[in-house]
């Protein structure tokens, strides 16, 4: 599909961690490889046309990055700013699901429409998310903004498929969370698939090897099928630490922390 007015992607690496490989990789004792160090980057995503934007996750928080140990290579709203962004704006916000390190600046954005799929906010306001194998990477705190969006009437619930704006596409696919989302962008230099975290990693998607945290194991799978058959130019994956090194510098006024897919003149 080719739109009249097609938009910009900017990358955003806000935060790095240093792990193993057997911290990331479900079962990574199964492959019979030897363990070894891994970095993971943790990434938000802009798209820009115009005056318009829409910010695609947002961050962690300052306090989920200490609770966590987690490296702030930038604060998320200080990158969404430099981007001439105001958090408060009513900017348009998409949650491609509810872990920490996708909403943990939420409440910063007090006037957004929030666009999340409903089954993932279904299952992050239900008791089974306090269970430790999922509260680990969920934040009761940060869900409270997601039921404050909603007591305001400005949370945006879909499920399958569902465009939100000329060239954006949102589409729910599970396994990761039971309501995991990508996001699909129009840009000059081709369809953009930000997949988030339905594959962290290329190695993910290269290798068949899912994630250490699935709500639904088979359904993963289902989706890393998925995203490689998909029609698009470009693949962002949720956490892999070569992405910016693939992509066009975003160079100031955030060089050596983004990237930029389509570049607007």
């Amino acid at each position: 599909m080719t739109i009249q007015h097609p938009w910009e992607v900017v990358v955003v690496r806000h935060g790095t961690r240093a792990a193993r490989r057997s911290d990331v990789f479900l079962n990574y004792a199964f492959y019979g490889e030897d363990d070894g160090p891994f970095t993971l980057d943790y990434f938000l995503w802009v798209l820009r046309r115009g005056g318009e934007a829409i910010v695609v996750d947002t961050g962690y928080s300052a306090a989920g990055a200490l609770a966590r140990d987690r490296t702030v290579l930038i604060d998320p709203l200080e990158a969404v700013r430099r981007l001439g962004i105001d958090p408060a704006s009513g900017v348009p916000v998409v949650v491609t699901h509810a872990h920490y390190d996708h909403i943990g600046n939420l409440g910063a954005f007090s006037s957004s429409p929030v666009h999340i799929s409903q089954a993932e906010m279904d299952f992050w306001t239900s008791e089974v998310a306090t269970r430790p194998l999922f509260s680990h990477f969920g934040d009761q705190e940060e869900i409270e903004q997601l039921r404050l969006a909603q007591a305001e009437g400005r949370l945006r619930t879909f499920s399958g498929e569902q465009g939100i704006a000329d060239g954006v596409r949102l589409i729910e696919v599970g396994g990761h969370t039971p309501g995991q989302a990508m996001v699909m962008v129009e840009t000059a230099a081709g369809r953009v698939l930000i997949a988030s975290d339905a594959a962290h990693f290329v190695e993910e998607l290269e290798r068949d090897m899912p994630f250490v945290s699935m709500a639904d194991v088979p359904q993963s799978y289902r989706v890393l099928d998925r995203i490689r058959a998909a029609d698009a130019a470009y693949v962002l994956t949720g956490h892999d630490a070569g992405t910016l090194d693939e992509l066009e510098a975003f160079g100031e006024p955030l060089a050596g922390l983004a990237a930029v897919i389509g570049r607007q003149s």
